[in-house]
């Protein structure tokens, strides 16, 4: 229940730096009646400052006035500052507070005698605040005029455009809760969409890295079969090399090293001697070319002629040459002794050499090897041994990024928010459609009840025309058979169907919502309603306070009402400024 308890009023509109008070925490119907004593009082009761209470309620809780007054415009013009108004109310079991002013700005929202923190505080109109005012509340300001407020500065719901007029309806019948419950859906859906293309982008990076990781592993794959087969190859030279020597008797191969080296010796000794024969044999030929051309000159000097031009010599000089010749003839003859002495020599030691045979066949190279053959044989079965059991160094790898590196690629995510999100389109589609079967259930059911409770009041207050709400939300007047407009109403039957069509609203919401302790009817029984009307109209509000224990206030001008009356607050108009008269005085 939305109960309203009291209201504080400083500075605001006609009331002054006097704090005045007003108690809502009553179930009684209060006549407001004003007293202009700068009017000279006694009956006059305009310019009071009546309207002024639903003025600062509307204020405090909204931050406006019923009708269109600017925000400044609302601080008393003689103080012109430190307007405030409060107001304590509770809502389901909840006690708030509201004070809000200006110059300076104020707004501060109080929950259980806590202050909310509001994000954004600028110039004290915080939307924060005030949204969470209006959610406690669960009523704009358009319904709070028509449910609670009702003023005859307030346009007539008929009066409305069909698309204000509709607003107001599916406000009243919940259908606007549908709209705000389809812009949550919506926010949720695009949430989920997003969520798909954010699931997408992820799938596509992890097919493209399995992809990256896919190649690797293949390259992977041919460096491991490369070292396989080089592996492989290795064991098999390796396994024949250890074959090949084990087979070797290395006796044998020592002892054919040894030979080997004597062969090699006695080779080049033989060839070293031949050597030195065709270097004797050469040098014993040129000696006895030399002899034979010695002889030769001699025997022409003999003859008294020159060995090399054939010319006759003197004795003296044909002695001289010839003992020259004669002493080289006797050096190469013994030259030629020597030579062939040595060539002797070398042909008998040729001789004792003997024949040199076939080179002994080994396996090492050198004898060195051979001897560290069993070294060897042990090096070439470890280094079998080994290359043998060398690990595969990519065998790991590869299957270490086939079961971590690798991801699965699974849809079950995105279909499960396509799923969602169709879930979340039909549902838009239910709460937004105007063929909805929601829609048309929350009207049928609702607009039954808002048409029994206006034909109840319409009896009640006493009007003869038949009006009501169509399926489509229009609003069908009739008299007699005959479809009427509002503007074919009189002012008094306005008034009438008015006053019912907003206490109507007014049960719809309090059925569906919940209930409010407070009611305010601003000169509306001042607005053409003759006797019967007057009478229909109070009897319908002592009936509400009394069996639904509303605190409900009647503003009027007429005087006749104060006897007809629970109570009587008195808003007195004095210096001017307004005051209230203690509060409540009891007729």
């Amino acid at each position: 229940m939305i109960q309203i308890r009291n209201l504080t009023v400083k500075n605001f509109m006609s009331v002054g730096n006097a704090t005045q008070a007003i108690d809502f925490d009553r179930s009684d119907l209060t006549l407001v009646l004003g007293e202009n004593l700068d009017l000279g009082g006694d009956g006059s009761r305009n310019g009071t400052g009546k309207t002024t209470i639903i003025n600062a309620l509307s204020y405090s809780l909204y931050g406006q006035a019923l009708s269109n007054i600017r925000k400044d415009n609302l601080v008393n013009k003689t103080n012109a500052k430190n307007m405030l108004v409060s107001l304590d109310f509770s809502v389901g079991g909840q006690e708030y507070r509201i004070e809000r002013g200006r110059k300076p700005n104020i707004l501060k929202f109080y929950v259980n005698n806590h202050e909310q923190e509001a994000a954004d505080d600028s110039q004290g109109d915080s939307r924060e605040t005030q949204d969470a005012i209006e959610s406690t509340l669960g009523m704009s300001h358009d319904m709070f005029k028509h449910i609670l407020a009702l003023n005859t500065y307030t346009e007539p719901f008929l009066s409305l455009k069909a698309q204000d007029q509709r607003t107001i309806i599916e406000q009243l019948l919940g259908i606007t809760v549908l709209s705000e419950r389809a812009e949550r859906v919506k926010g949720l859906n695009k949430t989920t969409k997003d969520a798909i293309t954010q699931e997408e982008f992820r799938i596509r990076a992890v097919i493209e890295a399995n992809k990256r990781i896919e190649e690797q592993i293949e390259s992977l794959r041919k460096r491991q079969k490369l070292w396989t087969a080089t592996r492989d190859a290795d064991v098999v030279r390796l396994q024949q090399a250890v074959t090949d020597l084990e087979h070797i008797e290395i006796d044998d191969e020592i002892q054919a090293h040894r030979d080997l080296e004597a062969y090699n010796l006695k080779q080049k000794s033989v060839a070293d001697i031949t050597k030195s024969l065709q270097i004797a044999a050469a040098a014993i030929n040129k000696q006895t070319k030399l002899i034979d051309r010695l002889q030769k000159d001699i025997e022409a000097l003999d003859k008294h002629t020159c060995y090399a031009c054939g010319h006759e010599l003197h004795d003296d000089k044909q002695d001289e040459i010839r003992r020259e010749k004669q002493t080289a003839l006797e050096e190469a003859l013994t030259s030629e002794v020597v030579d062939g002495v040595i060539r002797d020599d070398l042909e008998k030691t040729l001789a004792a050499l003997g024949q040199l045979g076939k080179a002994p066949k080994v396996f090492y190279d050198t004898l060195e090897l051979a001897l560290n053959h069993r070294n060897s044989v042990d090096a070439l079965r470890k280094d079998l041994d080994r290359r043998a059991t060398d690990i595969d160094p990519y065998g790991d790898q590869i299957v270490e990024m086939q079961g971590h590196a690798l991801q699965s690629v699974t849809y079950d995510v995105v279909n499960e928010l396509t799923r969602l999100q169709e879930h979340q389109e039909f549902l838009l589609k239910l709460l937004t459609s105007k063929d909805s079967f929601i829609r048309k259930k929350i009207i049928e059911q609702n607009l039954s009840y808002l048409n029994a409770r206006l034909t109840h009041y319409l009896e009640r207050i006493g009007l003869p025309h038949t009006v009501v709400f169509q399926n489509d939300l229009t609003v069908q007047i009739e008299e007699l058979g005959r479809e009427l407009d509002f503007y074919n109403l009189s002012r008094g039957e306005m008034t009438r169907l008015v006053l019912s069509l907003s206490l109507s609203f007014r049960d719809v919401f309090e059925s569906l919502y919940q209930p409010i302790n407070v009611l305010f009817v601003d000169e509306l029984l001042d607005n053409g309603l003759d006797s019967q009307g007057t009478e229909g109209a109070l009897a319908i509000l002592k009936r509400m306070s009394r069996e639904r224990q509303k605190s409900i206030w009647l503003v009027s001008h007429k005087d006749d009402l104060v006897n007809r009356v629970d109570n009587t607050l008195k808003v007195i108009k004095e210096g001017g400024y307004t005051h209230y008269s203690t509060d409540v005085e009891i007729a």
